[in-house]
């Protein structure tokens, strides 16, 4: 332990000596480290951390499947899966929504869920105040209650101890709060902050049409995953042969609710690991190379205490020493870096993360960042504590350490390093380029509509309101709002383009019948006639709705470009009937395709284009009121193309229609956009910004190497130029030297590149993995790089005195 401790303190007063070399390998070693530990933070509080349930592994989500895409179950489904199947202990359906809430202030909108009483019970979370639903409340006529997110808690009732047992208004309903759920249990950001019971009725248990909950559930405990998904295909067979015309071509498909929450983002996070783990890999490639460089410097001190009796461990002892003195040195600062960097990161990820609020430097950080600083030790301190052992010291010593300089003319090893540097170097800039040149791609791709001076906002009617005082309301709506200032055009839509929510439908041509092996699935939409105007989506053939199309009139239908495809390829699709959304085998209430819009990329440009079909405000189906909540999109565009400007005139409008509804999510189609893509280009930024730090850290390692190459042939250049050697040729000798190793590099990077980049091909859009292009230009910069690194130093060989140099000798 004494020669430990006597070690380290030889190591400081060495590093004090040469505080240079000392702060340039603290701060690489710092920006790879603590890279690593900031986007660990954000990869552990989404990944890797336990889920704060009770046996989360037992905690399971089931979808419904057709035609191979997951969906939403029905509730008849879910009580025919939760009445016959053993292998889950309990099983919930969850509608998600939004609620007007009103309690002491003004009303707002939440979003929320209507739960089946199992619901917390799946997840096993106790409440944090208060108690969960009682079976009784979960029925038909049940207790008015409402649990709150611990958010919600905090946020609109500002954590009052009496909250429990206080009497709110839900959708103008008076519900008394039995319970609040602990911080926990907020997985997102947006996610729903209030629960009510969800006393499905005896019609809703037979209703097998509508697929509009969610289900998750718990397994028992001797089941497993594999048992419970082949206990659901057996009762989707039952339903399938019992309700066909609802369930052809439905199953059910179980998955860990863990793989679920972390789907949409755990590919994304760890190509930024396996990005941030290349930065570190070239800053020990570089630490390394100074350290060698460093070495040749002290072969005297290093001969001369071998002649003292020194064996070769123990010398090689000190090295390793010393870069465990460099690790932690850069690991602490790192760390200090990781804490800023994770506080920016989670301000600037996008909105749905699960649980990326909760991210920080935390016991696991300072552990991984301990375990990355000792591993980068023993990684950049293995060269040089190698090149100690296996050298001749004692003929060093002899030469006076001219033989370790001449040695060093000949050093392959730093070149080996330049070379896998650049070649890391190039790998992680081509993956860079790649999501730019995606971000590109979608910058061009058109959405279906022009969006500039649109502003958007939703509102969602009581859900007592019947159909027809519903239909009136949105109506006066989009009266009041035409005839507001500096308003071009507007109009009401149960969904709006790039806005959350929306609905499909099976739609059948008439002529196929109720054969259901033919559906087509499309996105609904119910539009006042102004719709196709105010966003300016072009109708292709036929016409938009008109005021003729009212209740009572023949049944019109405007369909996208994709969904005539579909349904008619290559045909005229206008006049033609199809059958959807209402109707019985007697009555079937057929439509009339009256107009072919233009596509619209409704979840934005990253998004391929889906079918879609129009209905007329007056002639949506009663029920269809129900599928969407009462839920409608307000868009209208500004005649002084200021969309943003259109905010007051939207509230008036809501004033005078529904005075007592909430208006919210109220945004531009611009800013919409921004939100659809903000996943690609948070990732597209990070991964740029890291591929920048390593194209600095790989040409700090060039330009040290042709600084260290000159250095040590000094005299060798001072004799060449007194022979006649003429700056150009001393020039051409020492960049030859620097740039054969970036070639080396170039070339395996490449190689390295086509392999790493196949991983990334379910995240980019409009360009290929092998794309020519970005590796043609990052090989080019990496070449320019690497020119003007060497350039500097070479540049400064032709500038050698030769009889300063031959006295330095």
């Amino acid at each position: 332990m004494s020669s430990w401790i006597q070690d380290i303190r030889y190591a400081l007063r060495s590093f004090g000596k040469s505080p240079g070399f000392t702060a340039a390998a603290v701060a690489t070693l710092a920006i790879g480290i603590g890279a690593n530990a900031a986007i660990f933070g954000l990869v552990e509080a989404v990944i890797l951390r336990p889920l704060p349930f009770d046996q989360p592994d037992r905690v399971v989500f089931v979808a419904e499947t057709w035609n191979d895409r997951r969906g939403n179950v029905s509730a008849g489904n879910f009580a025919d899966l939760r009445a016959a199947a053993r292998s889950f202990e309990s099983l919930a359906a969850v509608r998600y929504g939004s609620f007007n809430l009103a309690e002491a202030g003004e009303p707002e909108r939440v979003e929320g869920a209507r739960v089946t009483q199992d619901f917390f019970k799946v997840f096993g979370v106790a409440p944090l105040r208060g108690r969960v639903f009682a079976p009784d409340e979960d029925k038909p006529g049940g207790a008015p209650v409402a649990i709150l997110s611990h958010r919600l808690w905090r946020s609109r009732f500002n954590g009052a101890p009496d909250t429990v047992g206080r009497t709110i208004r839900v959708d103008g309903e008076p519900r008394t709060v039995v319970g609040i759920m602990p911080a926990s249990f907020d997985f997102y950001q947006d996610e729903e902050q209030l629960w009510v019971p969800a006393g499905l009725t005896p019609q809703d248990i037979a209703d097998h049409d509508r697929h509009n909950r969610v289900v998750y559930g718990r397994l028992a405990p001797s089941a497993t995953l594999t048992a419970a998904a082949r206990e659901a295909d057996a009762v989707a067979a039952g339903l399938r042969a019992r309700f066909p015309k609802d369930n052809e071509g439905r199953g059910f498909r179980v998955q860990a609710f863990r793989d679920l929450l972390t789907e949409d983002y755990s590919g994304r996070l760890l190509i930024l690991m396996a990005a941030v783990g290349v930065v570190l890999l070239i800053a020990c490639t570089n630490v390394s190379n100074m350290l060698l460089a460093r070495g040749a410097s002290r072969a005297r001190e290093l001969t001369v205490r071998a002649a003292l009796g020194a064996s070769r461990g123990r010398l090689a002892r000190q090295l390793v020493t010393e870069c465990l003195v460099l690790g932690l040195a850069g690991g602490a600062l790192g760390v200090a870096l990781a804490a800023l960097s994770v506080q920016a990161l989670v301000a600037a990820s996008p909105a749905g993360v699960p649980r990326i609020e909760q991210a920080g430097v935390d016991a696991g950080v300072l552990g991984f960042a301990l375990v990355l600083a000792v591993g980068a030790s023993l990684l950049f301190g293995l060269l040089p504590a190698a090149r100690v052992a296996r050298g001749d010291l004692q003929g060093a010593l002899r030469e006076g350490g001219r033989g370790v300089r001449r040695g060093g003319r000949r050093d392959r090893v730093r070149t080996a390093l330049v070379a896998a540097q650049v070649a890391l170097a190039v790998t992680l800039l081509v993956g860079a380029g790649l999501l730019i040149r995606t971000a590109l791609h979608l910058q061009r791709v058109a959405p279906g509509f022009e969006m500039d001076g649109v502003l958007t906002a939703s509102l969602t009617l009581p859900p007592s309101t019947d159909t027809a005082s519903t239909v009136r309301t949105i109506e006066r709506l989009d009266e009041e709002l035409a005839r507001m200032p500096n308003v071009a055009g507007a109009a009401i839509t149960t969904q709006a383009p790039l806005g959350p929510g929306g609905n499909s439908n099976g739609i059948l041509a008439e002529e196929w019948g109720l054969d259901m092996k033919r559906v087509v699935d499309a996105r609904l939409r119910i539009v006042t006639k102004g719709y196709f105007s105010t966003l300016r989506v072009p109708i292709l053939r036929g016409r938009g709705f008109e005021e003729s199309d009212r209740a009572g009139a023949p049944r019109a239908v405007v369909i996208s470009h994709a969904l005539a495809e579909r349904i008619w390829p290559g045909q005229d699709a206008i006049g033609r009937r199809i059958l959807c959304c209402e109707g019985t085998p007697e009555d079937p209430r057929p439509k009339t395709v009256v107009g072919i819009a233009g596509d619209v990329r409704s979840r934005g440009p990253s998004e391929d284009v889906y079918p879609e079909f129009y209905l007329p405000l007056a002639q949506a189906p009663d029920v269809a009121w129900d599928w969407v909540q009462r839920t409608v999109s307000v868009v209208a565009r500004a005649a002084n193309g200021r969309a943003d400007s259109l905010g007051p005139s939207f509230r008036e409008a809501v004033r005078r229609t529904a005075p007592e509804v909430p208006l919210y999510d109220m945004k531009t189609m611009r800013d919409r956009l921004r939100a659809r893509v903000a996943e690609e280009r948070f990732v597209t930024i990070l991964l740029t910004a890291l591929g920048a730090v390593g194209l600095l850290l790989a040409a700090i390692g060039i330009y040290g190497v042709i600084a260290y190459f000159v250095v040590q042939r000094t005299a060798e250049f001072g004799v060449r130029i007194a022979l006649g050697a003429s700056s150009r040729d001393i020039l051409m000798v020492s960049a030859r030297h620097g740039l054969m190793p970036v070639a080396l590099g170039l070339a395996a990077g490449a190689a390295a590149a086509l392999a790493a980049t196949r991983l990334m091909t379910a995240t980019l859009r409009g360009v290929s993995p092998r794309d020519p292009l970005t590796f043609v230009a990052v090989i080019a910069v990496l070449a320019g790089t690497a020119a003007l690194a060497a350039y500097v130093p070479a540049r400064r060989a032709t500038r050698i005195d030769p009889s300063e140099a031959l006295r330095s000798e």
